[in-house]
């Protein structure tokens, strides 16, 4: 088991092209195991790139392969028109790896798919993404820090210090349910307490641990959480 995504998980890639950074991580993502079934780019809709069939928009893409899953790789000016081009298509959950995104557009995103979106789930901006280990790999990770099998979750502001603990996890034979890369940014899609909540819910999830980072509140968001509604152990 694990949390937000899996080994059914089809992904469509945004801002696909031959040269992009979005595509040599598609195909690591890809290489890992990740159902990548499209990507999208406006000028190259009908395009096939390394096998990945290219849509000019993410709907199309969505209504020709089914993906139920976004990974945003566009320039931070276009982040924001990214993200919600994957909600309006339906689109659940939402990977922008996106750094630089200013706070404003993240601030009007986020409530934005609050109030009109509240079935897409944005991870990110500006954060490493997410690995369900030996299922789906889902932006920047190296698949080969992460263990199958868990009982461990883990959920981290920081990106380096996300890899560090998954690869210490696996030097030690831990196992890892998900790994889940929030970002630092000021205003995250997903939050601690939204991964606390769903790792709490998974039942191959049997402990928890949380990175926090300098700066906000989200921290102690957190401990008020895990003290009064988690019943497994979270180590921070």
């Amino acid at each position: 088991m694990s949390i937000f995504v899996d080994a059914n998980t089809k992904v469509v890639v945004q801002g696909l092209s031959p040269t992009g950074q979005g595509l040599y991580h598609a195909l690591r993502n890809r290489a890992y195991g990740t159902n990548v079934v499209a990507g999208t780019n406006p000028k190259r809709g009908g395009e096939v790139i390394e096998g990945i069939p290219v849509f000019a928009s993410v709907a199309e893409a969505v209504a020709q392969t089914g993906a139920d899953a976004s990974f945003i790789s566009v320039p931070p000016a276009a982040a924001s028109s990214a993200i919600l081009e994957a909600a309006e298509a339906g689109v659940p959950f939402v990977v922008c790896i996106t750094e630089f995104t200013p706070a404003q557009d993240e601030a009007r995103v986020f409530a934005t798919l609050r109030r009109y979106f509240p079935g897409t789930r944005l991870l990110g901006p500006n954060c490493p993404g997410i690995i369900s280990a030996g299922a789906c790999n889902i932006g920047i990770t190296s698949g080969d820090i992460a263990r199958a099998g868990g009982p461990v979750g883990l959920v981290s502001r920081s990106g380096t210090v996300f890899y560090q603990a998954l690869y210490e996890l696996t030097e030690k034979g831990v196992g890892q349910t998900t790994g889940v890369g929030i970002g630092g940014d000021p205003v995250p899609g997903t939050s601690f307490v939204d991964c606390l909540t769903a790792f709490e819910a998974d039942p191959s999830t049997k402990a928890v641990i949380l990175i926090g980072e300098i700066g906000g509140s989200a921290e102690e968001e957190a401990a008020e959480f895990i003290s009064g509604e988690m019943t497994k152990p979270v180590v921070a």
